[in-house]
Order: structure tokens, then sequence, then C-alpha cells
């Protein structure tokens, strides 16, 4: 069970959350849904990447609602959120909308569950609002500077895809086998951009601005961003697999560097290691949430 609730962010942007939860054992009163959510060690705030929508942590937010209130944000220009034409799309305000989220729907202290863009908005906000982040779970994001040659490489793949597509299956075959940047298939790419399309009068295209989403990720590609991982107080799981953007030296330095840093890798895992391998992805997040919260 799903249920949308709409939140004020930074500047008054109105904010989709989406609350994930099992459904009610019983037919009324004590022990619904929403107090079965609720009667866990804490709550969990989930931050998709860049491109992403809540809808990607679907699964993760299952398993997590039999023990914790399960929330995943739709970040500004995403899914069901606004997308202000002039933005702003800057570190400040992605960390101030989940602020926002986390306040006003009473999580804090929240897990926070980031994949890369989002990754990188969970150990900023825990940097800045030690308060509000009671555990920290990193996915595929780099603590490096990015750097401006991946400006421009990204803003030449965004030309390369070939919109409208005729058919969701001409989606997900796109992404999981036709994408130039692909080394070898991989099947959930293609279901993973399928969540991420809108159907127009002329075939399916983005449901976001590619220009917006380059306005986003140029705000952080530019600077590295360790004196920040430094400043996490919190426990905080860096996870990546073999084939990830993070590679292996990056994210054991990533754990170094933390205060109460603690590592995973995921076999035969790629970028989005939580569709490619969603079992392993389980086990890495619930043992560490076992070891850090409390029972």
């Amino acid at each position: 069970m799903v249920r949308r609730i709409d939140v004020s962010g930074s500047g008054g942007v109105r904010l989709a959350a989406w609350e994930f939860a099992d459904p009610p054992k019983h037919p009324c009163g004590a022990g619904g849904a929403g107090e079965a959510a609720r009667s866990g060690p804490g709550a969990v705030l989930m931050l998709h990447g860049l491109m992403g929508r809540a809808a990607h942590w679907a699964e993760t937010a299952r398993w997590l609602s039999g023990r914790h209130r399960a929330v995943a944000l739709d970040q500004r220009g995403h899914g069901r959120s606004e997308r202000p034409a002039e933005g702003p799309y800057t570190r400040d305000a992605y960390i101030a909308d989940a602020v926002a989220a986390i306040e006003s729907l009473e999580l804090a202290p929240a897990v926070l569950i980031g994949h890369a863009m989002g990754a990188l908005t969970a150990w900023q906000l825990a940097a800045r609002r030690p308060d509000l982040v009671r555990a920290l779970v990193i996915c595929d994001m780099r603590a490096s500077a990015l750097g401006a040659a991946t400006q421009r490489e990204w803003g030449e793949w965004f030309r390369s895809w070939p919109v409208p597509f005729a058919t969701l299956a001409d989606v997900r075959k796109w992404f999981a086998e036709g994408d130039p940047t692909l080394e070898r298939p991989r099947p959930a790419r293609g279901d993973y951009y399928a969540e991420i399309m809108a159907e127009r009068a002329d075939g399916w295209r983005p449901a976001f601005s590619r220009r917006q989403m380059l306005q986003a990720r140029e705000t952080y590609a530019h600077d590295a961003h360790w004196e920040e991982l430094a400043l996490v107080e919190c426990p905080a799981l860096v996870v990546r697999g073999p084939d990830s953007e993070l590679g292996r030296a990056e994210a054991q330095e990533m754990v170094r560097v933390l205060p109460r840093g603690v590592y995973a890798e995921i076999s035969d895992a790629g970028h989005l290691v939580h569709y490619e391998q969603p079992e392993g992805w389980r086990r890495a997040v619930e043992s560490f949430l076992e070891s850090v919260l409390p029972a």
C-alpha cells in the first residue's frame, strides 16, 4: 500500500512524498498499516538519483516497511514534484527540500538511503543537520569531483536519445541494449528508465527536463565532497557493485574518511545496484540497519 503526501519544500516548491506500508493486518483499529509502519525503530527517507523518482524505491520500501516507516521523496524536477522553470536546482535547494520533508513528516531522526545524487544530498544533510539523521546508506556516489568533461558527455548522451520512443518496449530495449554508452546489456536498466518516461501525443518522452537535469548536475560535478563526508557523525554504509561508477579504491577511502563508515560490495551489480541485484542489496542494507538500530 502506498499513499502520496504533498510537502512544501524550499521556496514553497511542491514536493510529492510517498509513504509505503504493508496492508493492514486487522480490519480496523489497532494493528493497521500506519501503526505497523511506525512500530519499528525509526523512519527511513529514500532519495533517488538524478533523473530518478520515488517509485524506483518501491521494492526497497516494501521490505523496509515491515519494521520502519518508509517514505520516498520525488525530488524537485523529478517524478510528481514541481519542476520550477527557473529552479533553483542547487545543492542547497535539494538539501533544504529533504530537511523540509523530514521535519514536516516528523521522521527525525531518520535513516537516509540515497542513490547517486540522492546519496550526496543525504550525506550533505547529515553533515549539516546531524540532529535529523540516525544512519546513512550511500549507494554508488563518488566523493571526488566528476569533472567538466563529464558534463559535456552527459549533454551528448541526452542528445543521443532517440525520442520520442514509440512504445515502452522500445524504451526498455534502447536503455538495456541500444545505448552506445553500455559495455554489455543490462535488462534492469531498461526497466529503470521505463519508469521515468511519460506518454505524450507523439510517443514516450522523459518525464523531466533534460536541461534542468544538467543544471542540477552542474552544481555538484565540479566539486569534491570529502570535507562534508568527514563531518558525517552517524553510522554510514557505502554500497557499490563491481561495475559501479564508484570504484572500489575510492569507496574504501570514503569508508576510511567517514567517522563510522562500513563498506559493502554487491556482486554482479552496476550503477543501479538496488535495481540490478535487489536481493544482495536487501541483505547488505538489512544487515547494516540491524547493526546500528535498536531492536
